[in-house]
């Protein structure tokens, strides 16, 4: 089974691929219910082989097919309409909008796009970007049980958290994932981990990245607080209309605090 993982890592790694990906960042992960969570939408370099966690251009506004937030009664909130561009020419900085929970509990924000890009052949470029975070009532007494992190969005391709990546989180807590492709796991996929400020290795960086199991699971334990990107490619030889090959990539931003902001003392 493990030869047939790698092998499979191996013939995706020699697809061809699309070099940018899309991340999603909040600037706190816990929120007291009614105060401001400022949501960034961030466009990288990680298809190169140096996957690192710097900007590299970003997006087009026609480009963000879909941006908003999911609450913890399933409402969703379109983020689009107050987006604001914080750079100051068409390709430098990044887009960022403010968001206020209601009600506590966890919410995900998401962005997603399916659409046909030319880097030097036309490609389906297919991506689900997102990121959690908890709304509280108190931040002196966060719950310690959130639910809803392990439930999908319906992406094509999309990181699934199997453990709650916000409450309880921090340093020696798992990072867990299930990479799910068309609703089923996907088995054989490199799953790198990379911590902001980090450049992870060319080839594979046996400390930051995994290949997924027949369960589609790949987990990493920071040792630190930091953001952490969660990066997976699946390059594909499908042809369709318009394009000749299909490349889908799942990013899961997780912001792990240095201590677990609902565990005690």
């Amino acid at each position: 089974m493990t030869r047939i993982l790698f092998a499979l890592a191996l013939l995706a790694l020699a697809l061809p691929v699309v070099a940018h990906d899309t991340w999603v960042q909040t600037n706190v992960a816990v929120v007291r219910t009614g105060d401001a969570v400022h949501i960034d939408l961030m466009l990288g370099n990680h298809g190169n082989d140096h996957r690192d966690f710097k900007l590299a251009s970003k997006l087009s506004a026609d480009a963000i097919q879909s941006f908003a937030v999911t609450g913890p009664d399933g409402k969703a909130y379109d983020l689009k309409p107050g987006l604001v561009d914080l750079g100051y020419a068409p390709k430098e900085g990044y887009y960022s909008a403010k968001f206020v929970p209601g009600v506590p509990g966890l919410y995900v924000a998401a962005q997603t796009i399916d659409k046909v890009m030319n880097h030097g052949k036309p490609v389906r470029a297919v991506r689900s970007a997102k990121s959690y975070f908890v709304a509280s009532d108190s931040l002196d007494k966060v719950p310690a049980v959130s639910p809803g992190f392990d439930k999908p969005l319906g992406h094509p391709i999309e990181l699934v958290p199997q453990t709650n990546p916000v409450t309880p989180m921090g340093p020696g807590k798992p990072i867990a994932v299930r990479l799910v492709f068309g609703g089923k796991p996907l088995a054989g996929v490199k799953v790198s981990f990379i911590p902001r400020g980090v450049t992870l290795k060319e080839g594979t960086d046996a400390e930051y990245e995994r290949v997924t199991d027949a369960d589609g699971k790949a987990s990493h334990t920071p040792k630190t607080g930091n953001y952490y990107l969660v990066v997976a490619h699946h390059p594909r030889d499908e042809k369709g209309d318009g394009y000749e090959s299909a490349h889908y990539t799942a990013t899961l931003c997780v912001l792990v605090p240095e201590k677990c902001p609902c565990c005690a003392d």
